[in-house]
């Protein structure tokens, strides 16, 4: 039973990734969105499609479930780019709002809402969402060491 879990496993997430990166692909293409290589989009993410061609994501970069990256407001007709930078985690349910500028190696805390500019190499955290530590990051913005601010 142990090596069927396994295949079962391996053909699972290998579907999963394939359709992750088609996804991409079609933002890329049909939209024009400018997301860079080895980023991670979940499925249930959503991007902004009404301005895609301002939505920016660097490289190696992970986006969580539910969460908002926002490239227009309707209510103020503003149409701004968003910029998220390498290396960065954007947790679940956060989200990122027009003209919001992030730095490379972030780590957007889950339930955020990120209003203004984050700098490079800390984690955010809150509404509004501030600065609470210095952090690292790696691939798809592993934590990879963490300082007091």
């Amino acid at each position: 039973m142990a090596g069927k879990g396994k295949v079962w496993w391996f053909i699972n997430v290998q579907l999963r990734n394939f359709i992750l990166d088609i996804r991409i692909n079609f933002y890329r293409k049909f939209y024009g969105m400018d997301i860079g290589r080895g980023v991670k989009i979940s499925l249930n993410a959503k991007l902004d499609k009404t301005n895609p061609r301002g939505v920016h994501i660097g490289d190696d970069t992970y986006i969580a479930f539910d969460a908002a990256i926002l490239a227009h407001d309707m209510s103020r007709l503003v149409h701004k780019d968003v910029y998220i930078g390498q290396r960065c985690f954007i947790g679940a349910r956060s989200i990122i709002l027009p003209g919001v500028s992030i730095g490379d190696e972030v780590v957007v805390a889950a339930g955020s809402v990120v209003s203004r500019d984050v700098p490079s190499n800390c984690l955010v955290a809150g509404n509004p969402a501030r600065v609470i530590k210095s952090v690292s990051t790696g691939k798809l913005g592993i934590i990879s060491k963490l300082r007091n601010h």
